[in-house]
């Protein structure tokens, strides 16, 4: 197996060779019983930066992850996972985090998915630790979180061990790699909606072509100036399983908004204070509206309802106090 393995890479790095779906479930398997080591699969991930996997490819991966990864059921909820890509290196705050608790204040169900930044400060998991939520994969912890709360929260690395693996060497790197690509895939809650931010068209178009296949309600969103979430700093480009189009700043009643005023934290702590003021209803206008608009087509993925009646409901969520409540009731659980 060894040897096999040996030829596979040897042809994958020096011929450029694309994999089978097949061929690439088996390198994934084999960095699970040491045939190959962390190193050697960033190294893999990392070569996706100079072309994009097939789809045969990112699907071998993703069934050789999930088969690997801790089962659990969550079923019975009709939930949506709010995720971005990562790696757009536009240093924003955590959106995806703060959208996910609107929604899941606006009445609906999110399963989210995530894990500490590799290319950021603002990953999920570094501000849901920094709030002081300690992660779980107890089944029925996170049942009573959805509800109670309507949210809950699923680290990757304890339900993924081969993510937990790769992760001191991906921290070196810095930047983004394969593992940006597959992790909005790899949800172990399997929630029936998603909506997924992409920071470039390419990988929009495939997440689009990937989903076809999958019995999944999905919205793949990208700011056409690069950023892997609704920023209001460009029009939005949109693919769902109905249609491809293009939401103008103009049609949806939006002016323009200045990036800077999207910026992070410097830090943990930072971030903190960014965070639990904008969800207590007292971030900047801008802060607020980018939050809202998210939240407003994560809302529209699940009650079918038009975006602009969504952004209302979500506004009302907001300025009521309801989401800075379920953040507390979240973290009490």
């Amino acid at each position: 197996m060894k040897i096999i393995m040996h030829e596979l890479l040897k042809s994958f790095f020096l011929e450029s060779k694309n994999l089978t779906k097949q061929e690439a479930k088996k390198i994934f398997l084999a960095l699970s019983n040491g045939q190959i080591n962390p190193i050697q699969a960033i190294s893999i991930a990392i070569m996706y930066n100079c072309r994009k996997p097939t789809l045969e490819e990112l699907n071998g991966f993703i069934e050789a992850l999930m088969d690997l990864c801790l089962k659990i059921n969550l079923n019975e909820f009709n939930a949506v996972d709010i995720v971005g890509t990562g790696g757009d290196g536009k240093n924003t705050f955590n959106i995806s985090t703060l959208t996910s608790f609107i929604v899941a204040a606006s009445g609906e169900k999110v399963i989210k998915h995530g894990n500490f930044g590799f290319s950021s400060k603002h990953g999920s998991s570094n501000i849901l630790k920094t709030l002081g939520y300690q992660f779980t994969n107890n089944e029925n912890t996170l049942k009573k979180q959805l509800e109670l709360t309507g949210f809950c929260y699923l680290h990757a690395p304890i339900f993924h061990p081969i993510l937990k693996v790769v992760s001191y060497v991906r921290k070196q790197f810095g930047f983004r790699t394969l593992f940006n690509i597959l992790s909005p895939l790899l949800n172990p809650g399997n929630p029936k909606n998603q909506l997924l931010g992409v920071s470039d068209l390419e990988s929009a178009r495939l997440y689009a072509y990937l989903y076809q296949d999958k019995n999944i309600n999905f919205s793949i969103i990208h700011s056409l100036d690069g950023y892997d979430e609704i920023t209001l700093t460009s029009d939005i480009k949109c693919y769902t399983s109905k249609e491809e189009r293009i939401y103008t700043l103009e049609e949806l009643g939006i002016n323009k908004i200045n990036p800077i005023e999207l910026t992070g934290g410097k830090n943990s702590e930072e971030n903190k204070k960014i965070f639990l003021k904008i969800l207590s209803g007292e971030g900047t206008i801008a802060q607020t509206k980018v939050v809202l608009w998210n939240a407003s087509f994560a809302l529209s993925l699940i009650n079918s309802d038009s975006i602009q009646n969504n952004y209302e409901r979500a506004k009302q969520t907001l300025e009521s106090g309801k989401a800075n409540t379920i953040l507390k009731k979240f973290l009490n659980i």
